[in-house]
């Protein structure tokens, strides 16, 4: 069968977890790169404690995916606990407008952190659930192209919003990042909106599964170590803060650094297309 008839016989539910993440991805990627400059532009926060809250609120993530995976699987829900996840990352965003300190910026990120731990194993497992095993691999790349659009998109509007309010000036200011983060709060409410209304949670989905409970002492000790380097690795991973502001030390300012960004994801989803039709 084409692609193309692939695509329209997939479930409505990849097509809306697709738009919520395209949305959610235009909706964090507006801000997200504008963090670390607001960080030591506007608040003067050290480089140590930049790092600090990327590497507490990625390994956040990482951790809270298992216990919302399991969580989901016990509950048989794989909607609902989504749609709380995208709501917590959306209430919290609006609180970067007032972000006076470091802690301040620190304690959005982890919420924001904590929305996207909980969301996606049940979002995944909705998706997987949603589609059958010979499309699946279509299914889930299709939502990762919403992903990768949506990220490029924000970008974009991020550079926008600094043209219009301080062009060329090499440090970001107060205004322009408070105006990203109003702009970003309109495509996060749509993504909860349009996850909430139109997905469904699949009859069966969770259902009929043996259900242990999450026991570290129960799990098999190698998934035990892969949670140990992935907290040491989430932790100490080289953040993408360093090469922003690595970027403005050597003379670029906010536009020419978030167009470097734009570069960077536009490469990637072409080779991350010309992978995909590949293997496809």
């Amino acid at each position: 069968m084409k692609p193309q008839g692939k695509l329209r016989k997939l479930h409505p539910n990849i097509w809306i977890v697709t738009v919520t993440s395209f949305l959610t991805d235009i909706s964090s990627e507006m801000i997200v790169y504008l963090i670390p400059l607001f960080l030591s532009n506007v608040l003067g926060v050290r480089m140590a404690f930049i790092g600090l809250i990327d590497g507490v609120a990625e390994t956040t993530a990482s951790l809270l995916k298992v216990y919302s995976g399991s969580l989901s699987d016990k509950l048989g829900q794989r909607k609902w606990l989504a749609v709380l996840g995208y709501g917590i990352s959306t209430i919290a965003k609006p609180f970067l407008y007032f972000a006076n300190s470091w802690g301040w910026v620190l304690g959005v990120r982890f919420s924001d952190r904590v929305g996207k731990g909980i969301r996606t194993a049940p979002r995944d497992a909705l998706v997987a659930a949603s589609t059958d095993k010979e499309n699946r691999g279509l299914a889930f790349g299709l939502h990762r192209a919403g992903d990768t659009a949506g990220a490029f998109l924000g970008i974009a509007i991020a550079a926008w919003i600094v043209w219009l309010t301080q062009k060329g000036a090499l440090q970001i200011t107060r205004e322009a990042f408070q105006m990203a983060v109003l702009a970003s709060i309109i495509p996060a409410v749509l993504a909860v909106i349009v996850l909430g209304v139109g997905a469904v949670d699949v009859a069966g989905a969770g259902k009929g599964e043996e259900k242990k409970r999450l026991s570290f002492k129960e799990v098999d000790p190698r998934f035990r170590n892969f949670l140990l380097i992935t907290i040491l690795f989430t932790l100490g991973n080289s953040s993408d803060s360093f090469i922003i502001l690595r970027a403005q030390e050597r003379g670029l300012n906010v536009l020419q650094t978030l167009f470097m960004l734009m570069t960077f994801t536009a490469i990637y989803t072409i080779l991350f297309g010309a992978a995909w039709r590949a293997v496809r």
